[in-house]
């Protein structure tokens, strides 16, 4: 069974956190994601969870980060402005392995820019945001079911690789309405903290993996007493310098996601399986390109849609043994072709790969689609 609620985006964002299982909330206002944390202020107190609104985007990281290193699963929500301000203690995340989760709703850049209208221009910053080799995963979603699906599954992701998660959608997606299934408790499959076994009077090593590669927590302020710091450290996480740590450390870092690019890769299908010409997009736009699709279809053209739910790692594999089944392909998106150079990046023939997008605010139309197909093939069926 399940619950039919018809609801804005960020809503659908903030009742997948909340099955979740989110405890602690920190955020600043910012359009246009400011009504994740709008609804999570109602929701979370009366549950015996905390919601706080800090005084700018890095407190409020960094009063997740503190959450969650005492055992809560925690999020903040905030806008390319900033998530900027948020890059330092991101890093710091990222090298301390803090699982939690952040929601980035995109709006158009740099600067102030658009803050009320579309934009998809922050998916590079999402994996390169930070300073030094890393690895990050981001999620996106083109719906409102999977956006509740996709913040589930980054909490789950963040718990399981020990290693903060951002959720990258966009401000259509953020403010439109429509319907969502939310399921029981019972429906869902949750990854909760894996808490270390090691008793009180053992030596605990908070940076040592199981076999599986897991990292068990202990509780910040609770039984183990243990050093926390953004600098190269060991498994005791003292800091240190030697080479052979510093190369250990950086490359589990990046391995523990890089490695599990497979794992990681959660795409969606619409009539690939005797397609000719593929489009690739994602969020609001592959709502456009699965419209278009339809029209193709209609004419009888042999057109599929790869929707990409992860954008980092990027699913190249899956990417690549797509586009050997097509002629050409598309990629659909809102900026100046992020996603796209990752497209040929990986494709076999690069030159066959073409961008459809829009960089002025508006939603991408299937005309836009339609416009470059006409140029590809030379007019045909889309005169």
């Amino acid at each position: 069974m399940s619950t039919v609620r018809f609801v804005q985006g960020n809503e659908a964002c903030a009742l997948g956190a909340l099955a979740a299982g989110l405890d602690f909330f920190a955020g600043y206002p910012i359009t246009p994601s400011s009504e994740i944390a709008e609804r999570l202020s109602g929701e979370l107190p009366p549950r015996g969870h905390t919601f706080i609104q800090m005084e700018d985007e890095i407190a409020s990281l960094c009063a997740v980060i503190g959450a969650s290193l005492t055992g809560k699963k925690a999020m903040t929500a905030t806008s390319g402005p900033g998530f900027s301000l948020m890059q330092e203690a991101l890093g710091y995340a990222v090298m301390t392995e803090i699982p939690l989760v952040i929601v980035n709703v995109m709006r158009g850049g740099p600067s102030t820019g658009l803050p009320t209208q579309v934009s998809q221009g922050d998916v590079n910053q999402a994996r390169w945001g930070i300073h030094g080799d890393h690895a990050i995963i981001t999620l996106t979603a083109g719906s409102h079911q999977a956006l509740f699906d996709n913040t589930v599954r980054a909490f789950n992701l963040a718990e399981t690789f020990r290693t903060p998660v951002i959720l990258l959608y966009d401000e259509l997606i953020a403010h439109m309405r429509e319907g969502l299934h939310v399921p029981e408790e019972d429906q869902m499959d949750l990854v909760e903290r894996l808490h270390t076994s090691v008793p009180r009077d053992v030596d605990y090593r908070p940076y040592l993996p199981r076999e599986d590669g897991r990292l068990p927590m202990s509780d910040f302020g609770g039984v183990h007493r243990y050093n926390v710091t953004g600098l190269y450290h060991d498994m005791w996480g003292f800091p240190s310098t030697k080479p052979e740590v510093v190369r250990g450390l950086l490359s589990h870092i990046v391995e523990k996601i890089e490695s599990r690019e497979e794992e990681l890769s959660f795409v969606n299908e619409y009539h690939t399986e005797d397609a000719e010409t593929l489009l690739i997009s994602y969020g609001s736009a592959a709502r456009t390109a699965r419209q278009t699709v339809r029209d193709a279809r209609e004419k009888g053209v042999r057109m599929g849609l790869l929707e990409l739910e992860t954008l980092w790692p990027f699913p190249g594999r899956r990417v690549s043994e797509a586009l050997r089944k097509v002629g050409e392909a598309v990629v659909v998106e809102m900026n100046l072709g992020q996603v796209f150079e990752q497209v040929r990046r990986v494709a076999p023939k690069p030159e066959r790969v073409f961008l459809a997008n829009r960089i002025d605010g508006q939603l991408i139309a299937p005309s836009d689609i339609r416009r470059v197909l006409r140029i590809i093939e030379g007019k045909g069926v889309w005169a």
